[in-house]
């Protein structure tokens, strides 16, 4: 099984897209043991979404997409559920 992913920076309001069959790897090796790259920089990081495909070429096509303009604003929907989400659990935990 293959997996795109998602994740996204609250620190620096930055994302990350990639595919990966084992995605808890890949979130600790962006949060933990990558000593060089793009996701160094923006530490930590939040697994916000995640899509399941049978193949290695589906995930590659759907991840591409998700760089493209249309799968972007896709992006900035799942950013906007996930802040809006965050914001209801805070609010919840006052209470």
């Amino acid at each position: 099984m293959w997996h795109v992913y998602i994740l996204y920076s609250t620190k620096a309001a930055k994302t990350y897209t990639g595919f990966s069959n084992d995605v808890q790897r890949r979130l600790f090796e962006h949060n933990i043991s990558e000593s060089r790259g793009f996701t160094l920089r923006y530490r930590p990081w939040t697994l916000i979404r995640t899509e399941n495909f049978s193949t290695k070429k589906d995930a590659m096509l759907r991840e591409k997409f998700l760089k493209t303009g249309r799968g972007r604003e896709q992006v900035k929907n799942f950013i906007q559920n996930f802040i809006h989400n965050a914001a209801v659990s805070a609010a919840a935990e006052k209470d």
